[in-house]
């Protein structure tokens, strides 16, 4: 299994811009599908993202839909959030996600699918 950590979590204004960083250790982190989570207090944990490991097929919350955007690039072993025009109903604790998988096209959207997790990195949307 991969290691994953998270970065670049934060305070912004709403419909600023902000930009979340996973990093994955090991050397098979192209052979996994990722996805991006998150959670505020009281609640269960919601997708957000998800991206195959080709990177050729990719899934978007409809809640974030047109304003993020997900990327990956697998010789650095990275995975990215760009967060676009924020709202304040944005903030939570964001968590990247990975599940090793053989089918490079194949994307999940469920937690419960995925084997690998940061612990999360806190994004705050506020003026």
């Amino acid at each position: 299994q991969v290691q994953l950590v998270e970065s670049g979590g934060g305070l912004v204004q709403p419909g600023g811009s902000l930009r979340l960083s996973c990093a994955a250790s090991g050397r098979t982190f192209g052979m996994y599908a990722v996805g991006w989570f998150r959670q505020t207090p009281g609640k269960e944990r919601e997708f957000v993202a998800a991206m195959s490991w080709g990177g050729g097929s990719t899934y978007d919350a409809d809640s974030v839909k047109g304003r993020f955007t997900i990327s990956r690039d697998n010789a650095k072993n990275t995975m990215n959030q760009q967060m676009n025009s924020p709202k304040p109903e944005d903030t939570a604790v964001y968590y990247c996600a990975a599940k090793r998988t053989n089918r490079s096209s194949r994307y999940y959207y469920t937690a419960d699918e995925y084997d690998c997790w940061g612990q999360g990195t806190q994004v705050t949307v506020s003026s």
